[in-house]
């Protein structure tokens, strides 16, 4: 059953189910609760398992002002302090990776980590990337200058991911924080197990990404599904859940 409640300042959606250690589910950008709903129902017979829909997403209310990844960590932290959760276990899909790893890298009391397509690394960007952002940016600058509202609507709206367009308002706001936040510096900083799990052929979020975070966080591990893409986790949740249980084993009350 879903509730709801006050967090940060946000009215949220979130489910609660089952008992034993504490897990908490977070979802991608522009997705909700029911994207992690199969892992819920996999995980609820062992563990306390939380899932929420982030603010501006799902069920929950928007935040008050555009939020980046700091933000939606604190959001966090308010979530679990009010729920009493302890020693979370985070599992996590893409944004909700960037969420997670902020989090953990602070809070070193998280248990464990499942990150899958795990945003949070700039990507590499050619000459041409930084041309065709430098020829947005002028064209914007010069749109907003002379107030011609309806061709920077237009500017924005062919300009950007999908993800980009698929927002507006706050939400689009928030996401340019979003996809700014480089959470490589921290990776270091994370001091629980992490398993990260990966489709080869991801094109959001490479597989170069996912080494390299097994790389630089010092104790993680990388399982790759083969000919599977960004959403790994979903098309082939049997398998996923099967890792899982591998890597929860320790943990599960049974």
């Amino acid at each position: 059953m879903t509730e709801f409640a006050e967090f940060a300042g946000v009215r949220t959606a979130f489910r609660h189910s089952g008992s034993g250690r504490d897990v908490i589910l977070l979802h991608g950008w522009g997705q909700n609760m029911y994207m992690m709903s199969a892992v819920e129902e996999h995980l609820c017979s062992s563990f306390s398992v939380y899932n929420l829909d982030f603010p501006g997403f799902g069920e929950s209310s928007l935040p008050p002002v555009p939020w980046g990844v700091p933000e939606y960590m604190h959001f966090l932290e308010e979530f679990i302090s009010a729920n009493g959760i302890e020693d979370p276990i985070l599992i996590g899909h893409s944004f909700g990776c960037r969420v997670a790893i902020r989090y953990a890298a602070v809070h070193h009391d998280v248990r464990r980590m499942c990150l899958t397509g795990a945003a949070g690394i700039r990507p590499k960007r050619d000459l041409g990337w930084h041309l065709r952002t430098k020829t947005f940016k002028a064209g914007k600058w010069l749109l907003q200058a002379t107030g011609n509202e309806k061709k920077l609507a237009e500017l924005q709206n062919r300009a950007g991911s999908e993800d980009y367009r698929n927002v507006s308002g706050i939400m689009r706001e928030s996401f340019v924080k979003v996809v700014n936040d480089d959470v490589t510096p921290v990776l270091k900083e994370i001091s629980c197990p992490v398993l990260l799990v990966w489709g080869d052929m991801d094109e959001a979020v490479p597989l170069w990404m996912g080494q390299l975070m097994e790389k630089e966080i010092p104790d993680a591990g990388l399982a790759v599904f083969a000919g599977d893409d960004h959403f790994a986790y979903w098309h082939q949740s049997d398998r996923f859940n099967r890792v899982l249980d591998v890597f929860l084993k320790e943990d599960m009350n049974r």
